[in-house]
């Protein structure tokens, strides 16, 4: 089987991740990196052993000697960038959110269904294993009809160092300004926990109602060309269409909290919970008889493979691939109808 040519687009930090993790699967050749700073660009590439480098997205289409494509790029850049990707006939696999706004996600999803190629998008909680045997777990019946469910992503670097200083870092600046293409903890985060929470319960969000918040973190919420106005904080309630109700929130002033993910579904005949933490992974659940006492029990999963593992192997054996761009496009729409609700003071239906 030929080996999958893979190019990378975008060198920020992220992009070194992607580029590890591709680097171990024995079907994949880093042919080319790109980004707009030559000096980024060749850096990147010789710290990642790739041939060759490019400035713009149009050089390395003209040049074309590669399959596929990983973008990494800002957020606001995905749409700009992958629909050109797509046009050529290249796979790609997309940071997340897959675009600024649920009409761009669709139109990405619907380019690529159209030219059939294999599209994902990086929801990274997706490599936790725990979460896969959580899904298992319902869809199995082994805590009965899903009740109730809580969700919570919640970090602290704007109130912790551990991850850099982020009031003069411009890595953590955009994320806290809209004009730079930021929508803010919902934007950012909240896709992850969004997505963690359906399809760790295997269903999805059917009404919402959510509330938004910005904090004052300096004077006049300013720092430089940097206008902090993007919001810090979210809560949501939710009714999901297995007809569970649920809460889900996010924070990036949680402090005491790195980076946890946090996931508890209810049933009527037990109950699973989910921790995901820098550190590990855990999966508990009260089940069978330890429900009448509330006794949780930890339970052992097994490795599972990664979203770029899972991204090769479609290309290879031409097939599609969750978490595909049509699944990120209808979380968009719940985070664009999240910002909604928040204005308008009333639930809407996704």
């Amino acid at each position: 089987m030929a080996p999958v040519r893979l190019l990378v687009l975008g060198t920020g930090g992220m992009a070194n991740t992607h580029a590890m993790n591709f680097a171990t699967i024995p079907d994949v050749q880093l042919v080319a990196a790109v980004d707009v700073d030559l000096a980024k660009a060749r850096a990147f590439a010789a710290r990642h052993d790739i041939p060759n480098t490019f400035t713009s997205l149009e050089e390395a289409l003209a040049w074309g000697e590669f399959d596929a494509v990983t973008n990494v790029t800002p957020d606001r850049a995905h749409y700009p960038t992958t629909l050109p990707l797509i046009a050529a006939g290249k796979h790609v696999m997309c940071e997340k959110p897959l675009a600024e706004t649920y009409g761009k996600a669709d139109e990405m999803a619907t380019a690529a269904e159209r030219a059939g190629l294999v599209n994902v998008v990086n929801l990274t909680y997706r490599n936790v294993a725990q979460v896969q045997k959580a899904r298992q777990m319902v869809l199995a019946g082994e805590i009965g009809k899903v009740r109730h469910i809580e969700a919570s992503y919640l970090q602290s670097w704007l109130v912790s160092k551990a991850w850099g200083d982020w009031s003069t870092e411009s890595q953590w600046l955009w994320r806290l300004s809209t004009k730079h293409g930021s929508n803010g903890v919902l934007g950012d985060v909240g896709i992850h926990i969004l997505d963690f929470a359906g399809y760790g319960a295997a269903t999805d969000i059917d009404h919402i109602f959510a509330r938004l918040k910005t904090f004052e973190k300096t004077p006049g919420n300013r720092i430089g060309e940097y206008d902090l106005d993007a919001n810090d904080s979210f809560t949501m309630t939710a009714e999901f269409t297995n007809g569970a109700m649920g809460v889900i929130h996010a924070s990036r002033w949680a402090t005491g909290h790195l980076n946890e993910l946090r996931l508890r579904i209810h049933g009527d005949k037990g109950a699973l919970e989910v921790i995901h933490r820098p550190d590990r992974s855990l999966l508990r659940a009260c089940l069978q008889e330890d429900v009448e006492l509330a006794v949780w029990k930890e339970i052992e999963v097994d490795p599972i493979a990664t979203n770029y593992q899972k991204f090769v192997a479609a290309i290879q054996e031409g097939r599609g691939q969750e978490p595909n761009f049509r699944h990120a496009a209808n979380l968009q729409k719940i985070l664009d109808l999240a910002m909604v609700t928040e204005l308008e003071r009333r639930e809407l239906t996704v």
